[in-house]
């Protein structure tokens, strides 16, 4: 695993219910799984799940499921919450993930090259991307922040997708 680069921490809040089934904070601090491929770029998984329906058990035990060790793709049946910096001039390889993935941009803005077009997303902008191939690109001078929500779907049975815990980030 590559060294990080500085960024500021995300905090993750988690909630769920004591044995008594009151609503509580469980966890309440800097979410610290992250890694990078040694480019600037930092992925901090957040929380996954391994199927759906996803499973919240009362209790205050849990296992923290945003400490996992995850490629780009989901679990299977599962799903993968992770907020990603792109630094100023960082290009992501071209790749496909067999998954419906929500993209939100938290901090500045974003390309998203495809086959053959490219869409810009800025501050504040939402992507529902449905396994397209693609590679993310920050050609602005400034740290690109989003947030991805991946939810493992149905082959599409093109190309060749990043499956399971194969690619990084």
């Amino acid at each position: 695993m590559n060294k990080p680069t500085a960024s500021p921490p995300i905090r993750r809040v988690v909630t769920g219910h004591d044995a008594g089934s009151v609503a509580k904070v469980l966890l309440d601090a800097p979410a610290t799984n992250s890694r990078g491929p040694g480019n600037g770029l930092v992925s901090t998984l957040i929380w996954s799940t391994d199927r759906t329906p996803a499973q919240a058990p009362l209790g205050e035990e849990i296992e923290d499921m945003g400490a996992r060790m995850l490629g780009s793709a989901p679990p299977p049946n599962g799903s993968r919450f992770a907020v990603i910096d792109f630094p100023a001039g960082v290009v992501s390889a071209m790749h496909r993930t067999e998954t419906v993935d929500y993209v939100i941009v938290i901090e500045g803005e974003i390309d998203m090259d495809m086959d053959d077009s490219t869409v810009k997303l800025r501050q504040g902008d939402v992507m529902v991307q449905r396994g397209t191939n693609h590679s993310w690109v920050n050609r602005s001078d400034k740290k690109a922040r989003v947030a991805f929500v991946l939810i493992d779907a149905e082959p599409l049975g093109i190309g060749h997708p990043v499956l399971g815990k194969s690619a990084a980030g």
